[in-house]
């Protein structure tokens, strides 16, 4: 179905106070960009993906709403993907052992997120050996085609990735074309269903198709793409399904941030309501937590799990996160203050934070927030550098940020007041589950 279709009761004249308007295309490509940062030398596999999947699916003549389906299905493939040496494994060789690990909880994730829940399959499939595919007469027949385009070019990307370097396509592509679709010719029938493969060898003839990928024209194209879709007007439980498809990606990244994000917005949440805010505030302040971290897919796993103290240019990595996290939540959020809220999570009444450098009177109450609940959590969690600290050993803590002059005393209070509450949902075995309800159902 087309990215508007799923949702025909959303109408933008009867939007209330607390709906966001989101261009759901444009949110596809955010996302497909932070999948980007797992790559960390790989960058827009998913979206080149998705481009030739739709060439392909036009030239077969497959209806406007195949055709976006399969297009987002393509820039999505690989939302199971957060660690980079899973990537690794997926972007230089054709098959390997374990592939079916990052499809299946890729499919996961979807499947609880009702607005992409219709890509769930696909991505499931999305490794599945045409010969196994043809075989699984339980799967719809225009599902076994979808899932075995976005194998093929998903291939075919790995195959052009030695003309991609520093950012550009090597015009040599022109002259190589040819071998990388007799390379997929030789899989026809094995990996790839033959009729898929000739119709790629007839799209693949133009050299147009090809120059497309060049990284400013594909930015253009998605871009383009993206104006001819109008925004949704999502409630807010479709927003909080959205955004925790985001953060189980992020929190994915390594076993000592696990949960980290859906902890940090119910603590983040929790505290602005004992601080007064009203409701709207408090379903955009869930969002800004669960979405915190966005940036932190850039950071290799290394650095996150190392366990002693980082280099001068390791801490320089992972300082950047909140500004990437901001960057990312400005394309799908433009006219809220999540990205503001989420990218300024590491700033400090000092004006000694980062990335912005804001002083007091630029940080937001809601920002002030975010950040004590982030660094509440991390210091109740595991991490490879140090062990938990008990509850009060981290009150302790917060509260000597506030007598340096870095947090707020406002919001640490409140912390104070709903101590046994926010350490329940910063580390409770069942806090999730209460909270996050939708991912059990």
């Amino acid at each position: 179905m087309l990215a508007t279709d799923h949702h025909k009761a959303a109408n933008p004249n009867k939007r209330t106070a607390a709906m966001i308007a989101l261009n759901l295309h444009d949110a596809i490509t955010a996302l497909s960009t932070s999948f980007d940062f797992v790559g960390i030398d790989e960058v827009q596999h998913g979206k080149r993906v998705g481009y030739m999947a739709r060439a392909v699916a036009h030239h077969l003549g497959w209806c406007d709403e195949q055709c976006w389906k399969i297009l987002h299905a393509g820039m999505l493939h690989d939302c199971g993907v957060s660690r980079v040496r899973e990537h690794r494994h997926l972007t230089e060789t054709l098959e390997w052992d374990g592939e079916e690990e990052h499809c299946i909880r890729g499919a996961n994730y979807l499947r609880v997120c009702p607005i992409l829940a219709h890509f769930t399959d696909i991505v499931r499939y999305h490794h599945t050996r045409w010969a196994v595919l043809e075989q699984m007469v339980e799967l719809d027949p225009v599902l076994r085609l979808e899932a075995n385009l976005v194998y093929l070019v998903d291939r075919a990307d790995v195959l052009l990735a030695p003309w991609l370097d520093g950012g550009r396509l090597d015009s040599a592509i022109m002259w190589e074309k040819d071998a990388i679709v007799e390379r997929l010719r030789g899989l026809a029938g094995t990996l790839f269903c033959p009729a898929l493969v000739d119709a790629f060898a007839a799209v693949a003839e133009s050299e147009a198709f090809w120059l497309g990928m060049e990284p400013l024209y594909l930015n253009e194209e998605m871009e383009a793409l993206g104006r001819q879709i109008p925004a949704l007007c999502l409630s807010p439980a479709e927003m909080r399904e959205l955004a925790l498809l985001f953060s189980r990606v992020v929190d994915a990244k390594s076993p000592y941030t696990d949960d980290h994000s859906r902890r940090v917005a119910a603590i983040s949440r929790h505290l602005a309501g004992a601080l007064g805010r009203d409701r709207d505030t408090l379903e955009m302040i869930e969002l800004a937590g669960l979405l915190h971290d966005m940036g932190k897919l850039r950071v290799p796993d290394e650095i996150i799990e190392k366990p002693g103290a980082l280099t001068r240019e390791e801490k320089a990595c992972i300082s950047r996160h909140s500004y990437d996290t901001y960057r990312i939540l400005a394309r799908i959020f433009p006219s809220t203050p999540i990205p503001d809220w989420a990218g300024a999570h590491h700033e400090n009444l000092l004006g000694q934070g980062y990335p912005f450098r804001r002083r007091a009177g630029e940080i937001d109450l809601e920002t002030r927030i975010i950040s004590v609940a982030d660094i509440f959590q991390a210091l109740l969690q595991d991490r490879p550098y140090r062990a938990r600290l008990s509850g009060e050993e981290v009150m302790q803590r917060i509260e000597a940020l506030v007598d340096e002059g870095r947090l707020d005393a406002a919001v640490v209070s409140a912390l104070r007041r709903e101590f046994d509450t926010c350490v329940h949902l910063a580390s409770g075995a069942d806090a999730l589950r209460d909270h996050f309800p939708e991912l059990t159902a």
